[in-house]
């Protein structure tokens, strides 16, 4: 029974055609400069590039909302000079503090 179960074994492993596709996916697989690991990283950086992609577009959503406040409302162009811009009326005294 098991010398016929390894003649079975020994004719798989002579195979010329079982050799030359398990020699194919080997070098496929981590020998190709398009291998396995190459495509990891590929989809890793997919992954970021969609999420940084995200974060820009509500970025992009937000300055638009900004935008059209500052256009429509004069309070809060002058807030916004003064926040961003460090302006002040002529009367007044700036004095910026930094947090370390």
């Amino acid at each position: 029974m098991q010398i016929s179960t390894l003649k079975n074994q020994l004719v798989i492993l002579n195979n010329k055609y079982i050799i030359a596709s398990a020699a194919f996916i080997i070098w496929m697989a981590f020998f190709d400069p398009k291998d396995v690991s190459l495509l990891y990283k590929r989809t890793q950086k997919l992954k970021e590039l969609k999420q940084s992609e995200k974060h820009f577009a509500q970025k992009i959503k937000e300055t638009k909302q900004e935008a059209i406040l500052l256009k429509s409302n004069v309070s809060s162009l002058e807030t916004y000079a003064r926040e961003h811009y460090y302006m002040k009326k002529d009367n007044e005294d700036l004095f910026l503090i930094k947090d370390e």
